[in-house]
């Protein structure tokens, strides 16, 4: 690594364990690395084994008598909520007062109205969901009348699924786009995430055309300090779309 760069990895669902609060989202017992140990009758980590992984919980797999060539620790989230959104902006320096809003019960009808108005389409679904299941449920009647898959989860997302060739990619935006302004205030999700899929009956799959429109950052982050700096921020994967294209050079 040369002097004065700086790389962050965060390896997304990765955990090593629940937090106090994991009850309150129907989390209790989560620990995926420690599980995936487990389920495969141990882990073979050399990399992260030696930067101390081992050390912080048991691992079945991983020594805990290493002498760690990195710092080594759990961190606990300062915000409440625990979406990819606020996650993000608290590894970047800015800690979310309130969680964002979530919908277990499907999106209220003056949400509902107010984009079937505005995009000039009716919805399916509805409902909390797997993407992966809701496509397979309703995906065939989404080809059929045309209309849109909306749906969430226990993150704090609305998610609008389209097939590509009944609703093109752009257009799935556009609605998405439309969803996001619709989403505010007291209704401001972290995403609204385009989930475009292809495919036949019992066959359909999602594509790489996902996007995330997400909720700007109110204040800040170490991102937009450092390029108003003028120091080069690089995002890889999913960080545009999760800081709203801010703080980004390239």
């Amino acid at each position: 690594m040369s002097s004065g760069r700086f790389i962050v990895i965060i390896l997304d669902s990765v955990g090593i364990g629940e937090l106090p609060d994991a009850h309150q989202y129907g989390d209790a017992g989560s620990n995926t690395l420690g599980n995936l140990a487990e389920a495969v009758n141990g882990l073979d980590l050399p990399n992260l084994e030696n930067l101390g992984l081992g050390k912080i919980r048991p691992i079945k797999g991983l020594a805990a008598d290493v002498r760690a060539a990195g710092a080594w620790g759990i961190m606990a989230a300062k915000a409440p909520g625990k979406d990819s959104i606020t996650g993000h902006w608290g590894l970047m320096g800015y800690v979310a007062e309130q969680a964002q809003p979530t919908y277990p019960d499907g999106f209220p009808d003056r949400i509902v109205r107010r984009l079937e108005a505005e995009s000039g389409l009716q919805y399916l679904g509805n409902v909390a969901a797997s993407g992966t299941e809701i496509i397979a449920r309703l995906g065939q009647e989404h080809v059929k009348t045309g209309k849109p898959i909306l749906y969430t989860s226990a993150d704090s997302v609305l998610q609008i699924a389209a097939h590509e060739e009944v609703i093109p990619v752009s257009e799935l935006y556009r609605i998405c786009e439309i969803a996001r302004s619709i989403m505010c205030d007291d209704d401001a999700v972290g995403r609204i995430i385009a989930r475009p899929f292809i495919g036949s009956a019992g066959n359909f799959k999602r594509t790489t055309n996902r996007r995330d429109f997400s909720l700007e950052a109110p204040q800040p982050t170490v991102l937009d300090l450092l390029v108003e700096a003028g120091i080069n921020v690089y995002g890889i994967g999913k960080i545009e779309d999760l800081f709203a294209s801010r703080g980004l050079s390239q």
